[in-house]
């Protein structure tokens, strides 16, 4: 008689992570989460205090990233990057990041790195105050090589009908502050696959350590940061630059009659987007268009916040630009 393992699901694999990975999800969870591990379902409760609330929602992955961590064994980090992707995105519209289920899909399931995956969610979870309510570990025999994966999720959020940013408020005149990235965060993979991994091996030495843990360094988590200035600080526009760079992002939130001049000599860029261009030979432009280049978040404000903002931050930032009368674009120089 064939069975489901036959078929390569291994339903004690299965119980087994979900036993590893309880002690993590479950270290997330507050008195607002509604619904015991292992539910259906799971909710969590709208916070007090708030006039007209608006649930925002953010969904992302960590793209071909994952290939790279499978190659290298390593991990650790994507946790970070799909948490960052997700609750970034909302935090760039002005929202509180409240509770996360995320999705685990895997050739074959094996519970020690399923749980060193998950433990790294629920990390980058608690250091956002993020609940995990949820999620899903799948097996794809067939589908995916053994030690294939692939990993996304979905963040709510919450925020005061009038408060949400949405770029309305940027004019001509204002600062654009960049806040610092050390890494590729979770983007440019593909491109880093294509043309920088056949030429270097993972464990070749880059200026700041092996190429391997330099690719796959975990995202920084902009989100808390962004909940202490809008605390105290007047914002604008707030962009999170993920694929497409800093113009792709940045012009997102400008209006029809406003551009946005950047500076590209403001700031210092780690030297892992160097090597890439280096290793992979590819052009500057191409460099802007596809990684962060340094800058992971962006804030719009006016001139006469830009040392509030940058006090109330607590992350590196630089005045990467300003506003001007425009066109809805932006230009990077030199």
């Amino acid at each position: 008689m064939a069975t489901y393992k036959d078929a390569g699901v291994d339903l004690d694999a299965a119980d087994e992570a979900v036993d590893r990975m309880r002690a993590h999800v479950t270290a997330t969870w507050g008195d607002d989460v509604v619904g015991g591990f292992g539910g259906f379902a799971a909710g969590i409760k709208i916070p007090a205090g708030y006039r007209e609330p608006v649930l925002m929602m953010s969904t992302d992955g960590v793209g071909t990233k994952a290939e790279v961590a499978r190659r290298a064994g390593l991990f650790d980090g994507v946790g970070w990057d799909l948490v960052a992707m997700c609750a970034d995105d909302l935090a760039a519209a002005g929202a509180r990041p409240l509770a996360m289920t995320d999705y685990l899909a895997v050739g074959k399931l094996d519970p020690t790195w399923v749980e060193r995956i998950v433990a790294s969610v629920a990390g980058a979870c608690a250091a956002g105050a993020i609940a995990l309510i949820g999620g899903e570990t799948a097996e794809h025999p067939g589908v995916m090589d053994a030690d294939e994966f692939d990993l996304a999720g979905a963040v709510v959020g919450i925020v005061e009908a009038d408060s949400v940013i949405d770029g309305s408020g940027v004019e001509p005149g204002q600062a654009v502050l960049g806040l610092h990235s050390p890494n590729l965060r979770s983007n440019g993979f593909s491109l880093i696959r294509s043309a920088v991994l056949p030429k270097i091996n993972l464990d070749e030495p880059l200026t700041d350590g092996p190429a391997a843990e330099v690719f796959l360094a975990g995202s920084v988590l902009y989100s808390p940061a962004v909940q202490r200035l809008l605390a105290t600080v007047r914002v604008a526009g707030m962009a999170h630059v993920t694929g497409g760079g800093i113009a792709g992002n940045l012009s997102r939130v400008l209006p029809p009659g406003v551009d946005a001049e950047i500076d590209s000599t403001s700031w210092n860029r780690p030297p892992v987007f160097e090597e890439v261009a280096t290793i992979g030979g590819v052009d500057a432009v191409s460099m802007f268009q596809t990684f962060n280049m340094g800058i992971g978040f962006i804030l719009i404000v006016d001139q006469s916040e830009v040392a509030a903002a940058q006090a109330a931050i607590e992350i590196e930032t630089s005045v990467i630009g300003m506003t001007v009368n425009g066109s809805g674009a932006v230009q990077i120089s030199p």
